[in-house]
């Protein structure tokens, strides 16, 4: 790194400090105050596993739980690849997850919010490779949504003192 390159980091981490920037994940960010603290829902199907396991990858496991995450996920699946013979070569696959989180220790609502995102797969192979296809789509989207409800709490909840 040149000497040019290390004074713009340099001034744009003061800048940033100067302006009440927190790192999400440093000392006294949200992030840090929720790592191990968060109660996940508990999956009932393939869809909530891949979500609640990508949420506890994010926040941790639960060691002390003061906050409690509740989702309830909605799909919507379409074809959108068709062939001249009318088979369906292309799925679109829209997912919704509407999560709460709240304090438990006053079950007080700190932020009731959804998300939504889209994946697509391709069923041109054989039905063992449809099926693949077709699991991997729903687990890339339930990380999709599990991310964007992370960054959404993090960005947006104001922690209790």
């Amino acid at each position: 790194m040149s000497s040019f390159d290390r004074r713009t980091v340099l001034i744009s981490l003061v800048a940033l400090a100067g302006c009440g920037f927190t790192p999400a994940y440093g000392p006294g960010g949200t992030g840090a105050a929720l790592r191990g603290k968060v109660d996940i829902a508990a999956p009932n199907g393939r869809q909530s596993y891949n979500l609640s396991n990508r949420l506890i990858d994010q926040f941790g496991p639960t060691e002390t739980p003061l906050y409690r995450l509740t989702y309830d996920i909605t799909t919507e699946e379409n074809d959108i690849g068709l062939t001249r013979d009318g088979d369906i070569n292309r799925y679109h696959i829209t997912g919704t997850v509407k999560f709460t989180l709240s304090d438990i220790a006053t079950g007080r609502t700190l932020l009731d919010s959804s998300t939504s995102n889209f994946t697509s797969y391709s069923a041109t192979g054989n039905s063992v490779d449809t099926l693949t296809a077709t699991r991997d789509a729903y687990e890339r989207l339930m990380t999709i949504l599990a991310d964007q409800m992370v960054s959404e709490i993090i960005a947006t909840v104001e922690l209790p003192s």
